[in-house]
């Protein structure tokens, strides 16, 4: 291979790893965000009457899902 194209490639290579550490990055950062905004919900009045709720809810669906799985 000629240096210019092996020079070419290892720009790209070297692009594609700032990239994937700009993800690695925001994802921390949304993970953080997801952490501190369940801590909060958390303090709200009613939180547990509506995990309760949805753990019903998600209840239902997984049978419904099962069943049609069944037919």
């Amino acid at each position: 291979m000629k240096e210019n194209k092996l020079i070419e490639m290892w720009n790209r290579i070297e692009v594609l790893g700032q990239n994937i550490q700009q993800i690695i990055a925001e994802m921390n950062n949304l993970r953080d965000l997801s952490i501190g905004t369940m801590s909060l919900v958390k303090k709200f009045d009613g939180y547990e009457k509506a995990l309760g709720d949805l753990q019903k809810d998600i209840s239902k669906e997984m049978k419904t899902k099962e069943e049609a799985n069944v037919e």
